[in-house]
């Protein structure tokens, strides 16, 4: 038997004398009745009557200094390229062709954000002086030291919000960092000047647990705290409106709830979301819009667990101010990671056992709430059953986010109290839950799991002086990838380099959440690897701005289009 061609394409040369193309020939990605003759076809015609007209908006002495190719060129070489064009520069989308474009995505995206930003400073905002002294003395109620890094953060946002001009800020911090009281910090300043606060989490567990929080630091400084989440019954639901509405609730806790219509504040003066990751933009605007009308627009303050890395953070959040608590709070110890096979189950059970008759408590995380065959993952609700009868010493709970929220805060009330030794859980309790005496976190099928989710599982441990260890099961065999990342999160417990590393791993998209930022629908840019472009582009786009600002309304429209997240762009 010979070598053989399965389905090749071919092109009958009938004349003898006829050579090749000049050009290679180009293979797209395809849509169901497109093939790639036909497609091939349509661009071929384009590109013969249309790149000749296409504008090319960025000034040429930008570009040449550079050193890449006006716009037509990129467009002939990326569609038709040479036969002895350097085929590892275009496998690798490192061609100066292709920088060229990735170069005008990138400063588009940026110019379009300062766009954006410079809009926002156009809206007025109450400056909100702390007459009440709320912060303050809020700031000393607190059996804790705050940290440098908090204290330099909480410097910045004071000074935004005693502004006349909304605050846009980001505050970006590792896990554990001492975040929520940063935030608490910045609505005591809003509080004390007399105006309304709501703070918008991403789930009902993280939103409780805020609120309960929140509730215990102000309530003895006469501060009413009140929750909305949507899993409420109807009549506290329709209370916790109308005491906003009518300005008796200064400090509204909740979800996605928060921005829905019907939802309205007497005189929101600062609004703050937590995790903006898993919020999309234009859920944060919504809130943001529910002011003193135009005139009077909230103040912003944006908080992520999820570190960012620098190149990231500036091209995606161009719009916004940052801040970085780059310090943890003493006395906290770093967490061991060992990556285990699932195979080893016995002795992970009984390292739990150990440390839980130490006096400890433990994690179980499991990603499902129920049996799948399809995904081969370990059920939440059966793994509690092996683990209470494999521990009848031990008292084993289980929690997961289709249970209402009463039982949920009864089960994470007793877990907090010492009463449950094992909590079994999803991973509801990725965020937000702190429970300084849980000293080891078992997760299941980790490699399933991004770094980033994996990362804040792991936070849930190592919160008090106590050593502590994360183990991450994973059911052999390991594909490369899945690979990568355990061993990323077993050798390192700084937050910025896990991102960085997932960054490279996972890309923009998945790091900062698909629909939110818009990044992952860049068409030619990558920013890990055209990181190296970001400065160029980060000068370019103050060149735009001051001396081509004619330039930036056909860009945007060229590649961001009617994105809503600019709808004020003009």
């Amino acid at each position: 038997m010979g070598l053989e061609m399965v389905h090749p394409e071919y092109q009958r040369v009938y004349d003898k004398n006829a050579t090749l193309e000049e050009v290679l020939t180009p293979i797209y990605p395809l849509t169901e009745g497109v093939s790639q003759a036909r497609l091939r076809s349509l661009i071929k015609q384009a590109m013969k009557f249309g790149v000749s007209g296409i504008k090319d908006w960025l000034p040429a002495e930008m570009t040449r200094a550079l050193g890449l190719p006006a716009l037509g060129d990129a467009l002939r070489i990326v569609h038709e390229p040479p036969r002895d064009v350097a085929l590892e520069e275009l496998d690798a989308g490192c061609h100066p062709a292709q920088r060229r474009l990735a170069f005008e995505e990138l400063l588009t995206h940026q110019v379009a954000l300062r766009k954006l930003r410079e809009s926002a400073r156009v809206d007025q905002a109450h400056s909100l002086e702390d007459l009440q002294q709320l912060a303050s003395r809020f700031i000393n109620s607190l059996s804790f030291s705050l940290t440098g890094a908090q204290q330099k953060v909480i410097k910045d946002i004071t000074e935004d919000l005693q502004r006349t001009t909304p605050m846009l800020r980001l505050v970006q911090g590792d896990v554990g960092c001492g975040k929520t009281v940063v935030a608490a910090v910045a609505a005591a300043q809003a509080l004390g000047s007399g105006r309304q606060v709501a703070l918008m989490a991403p789930t009902e567990l993280l939103a409780e647990q805020h609120f309960r929080n929140l509730d215990q630091w102000f309530r003895p400084l006469g501060v009413t705290v009140a929750l909305l989440s949507g899993s409420q019954p109807a009549r506290t639901r329709r209370s916790a409106i109308e005491a906003a509405q009518q300005g008796e609730v200064p400090l509204l806790v909740g979800t996605h709830a928060l921005f829905q219509q019907g939802v309205s504040f007497k005189d929101l003066a600062l609004v703050i979301v937590d995790e903006q990751h898993r919020f999309g933009v234009q859920q944060r605007l919504q809130l943001a819009e529910k002011g003193n009308g135009p005139e009077h627009r909230p103040h912003q303050l944006i908080m992520t667990a999820t570190p960012i890395p620098r190149t990231l953070a500036m091209t995606a959040y161009a719009d916004l101010d940052l801040s970085i608590i780059d310090e943890l709070p003493p006395g906290r110890t770093p967490v061991q990671t060992v990556v285990v096979p699932d195979s080893r189950r016995d002795e992970v059970v009984k390292r739990v056992e150990r440390a839980c008759q130490t006096g400890r408590q433990a994690y179980w995380v499991c990603p499902l709430i129920e049996e799948s065959e399809e995904l081969q993952c370990q059920a939440a609700e059966e793994m509690a059953a092996i683990l209470t009868a494999a521990l009848p010493s031990l008292q084993v709970a289980l929690i997961h986010g289709r249970m209402p929220p009463r039982d949920k805060d009864r089960l994470m009330n007793e877990f907090k109290a010492g009463q449950t030794q094992l909590l079994v859980a999803t991973t509801v309790i990725e965020v937000g839950v702190d429970v300084p005496n849980a000293s080891v976190m078992v997760i299941e099928n980790a490699e399933r799991m991004g770094l980033a989710q994996l990362h804040q599982l792991r936070g849930r441990v190592g919160r008090g002086s106590a050593e502590s260890t994360c183990v991450l099961l994973y059911r052999p065999p390991l594909g490369g990838l899945a690979r990568e990342r355990l061993n990323a999160i077993r050798d390192s417990t700084d937050g910025f380099e896990i991102a960085r590393r997932d960054l490279q791993l996972r890309g923009p998209g998945e790091l900062l959440g698909t629909r939110q930022t818009g990044l992952a629908r860049m068409r030619v840019a990558d920013l890990e690897r055209d990181a190296d472009l970001l400065p160029a582009v980060q000068s370019a786009a103050s060149q735009i701005l001051d001396q081509y600002p004619d330039t930036i309304a056909p860009l945007t429209a060229r590649w961001i289009g009617h994105d809503d997240r600019y709808a004020r762009i003009g």
